[in-house]
């Protein structure tokens, strides 16, 4: 029997003498099976790899399908956005503007956007305060971004005791509403508007704010901003004492006072005339017999506070 274990070169040799290759296999490669050849074991992973290549190709298929149909269906998405769209153009001022209707905040029909809704309400007794308050609606919306409605307070004396007090007193205008206290909480912004009695606001505008009194534990008034005028029969009737302790109305509301300070200039600096106003607000003088009409520089002077006031309670509503 030869020797299968090595000649005398020490090279392996089969039962027939002939030498046997010597097959280096490197670390990972593939064993060859029972009666397989290097070749063949070698030819495993190229099949392995070929069967990956036709997974990924039939990925990148399916793949480019998949676009294919996005790509078909983009222009259908496409049409029915125009379409929303156009409708969204062609909807009423109504509609587009129904997202602010539950804030009780009025809407700029034109731009959709909320207007600053600002209540006046005052009392007047002669009509100088309502001629004030008329005036200071028309400046504040001269801004097309503010809205503002008048209303006036109940009246609390009888006929009797009204002409007593104050004379043949006109009758109380008809198309102004008067003020449900409840409904304060819809405003964005107040104007109190009041004649000058002793040195202070009227009984019956006091009374108006001592009915407030379950809006005041709730706080519903609560950074809310304010502005005040009022009129007195003569110059030292009391102008400022009454717009100042009025203040503490406001203060226990919670309320933004917003003083006007002297932003009128000339309209309050000139001495050559008798006139009312301050910078706590506006006033005017009517004379002992109310007589006298508020004059142009007191108007201007109430229209300058207006605008200002209109600014600032914008920036704080905001």
């Amino acid at each position: 029997m030869g020797n299968i274990c090595g000649g005398a070169s020490g090279q392996a040799v089969d039962q027939e003498g002939k030498p046997l290759t010597k097959v280096t296999r490197t670390k990972g490669s593939p064993k060859a099976a029972t009666g397989q050849t290097p070749a063949a074991a070698a030819a495993v992973p190229a099949a392995g790899a070929a069967t990956t290549q036709l997974q990924t190709a039939r990925a990148a298929e399916a793949t480019a399908v998949d676009a294919s149909a996005e790509a078909a269906a983009a222009p259908a998405a496409d049409a029915t956005a125009a379409v929303a769209a156009a409708a969204a153009v062609a909807a009423p001022a109504a509609l587009r503007t129904a997202a602010v209707a539950e804030s009780g905040v009025p809407a700029n029909a034109a731009t959709g956007t909320k207007k600053l809704n600002v209540h006046i309400i005052f009392y007047s007794t002669l009509g100088h305060i309502e001629k004030l308050a008329r005036e200071y609606k028309a400046a504040l919306e001269s801004d097309e971004e503010v809205e503002a409605h008048l209303f006036r307070v109940p009246e609390t004396m009888s006929p009797e005791q009204l002409e007593a007090a104050c004379g043949a007193a006109p009758p109380q205008p008809e198309d102004i509403p008067v003020i449900d206290v409840t409904k304060l909480p819809d405003a964005s912004a107040f104007v109190f508007g009041f004649p000058t009695w002793f040195g202070m606001m009227a009984g019956q505008m006091k009374n108006f704010f001592d009915a407030t009194g379950a809006l005041w534990q709730a706080g519903a008034l609560h950074g809310k901003p304010a502005s005040i005028f009022t009129s007195a029969a003569t110059q030292c009737g009391g102008h400022e004492t009454t717009l100042m302790t009025s203040v503490t109305q406001l203060a226990h509301h919670g309320m933004i006072f917003v003083p006007t300070g002297y932003a009128a200039g000339a309209a309050m600096f000139g001495i050559q005339d008798a006139k009312g106003g301050s910078p706590w607000g506006a006033s005017s003088i009517a004379g002992l017999d109310g007589s006298r009409q508020p004059s142009e520089e007191e108007l201007e002077a109430l229209r300058v506070q207006a605008k200002h006031f209109g600014a600032i309670a914008k920036k704080l509503a905001a």
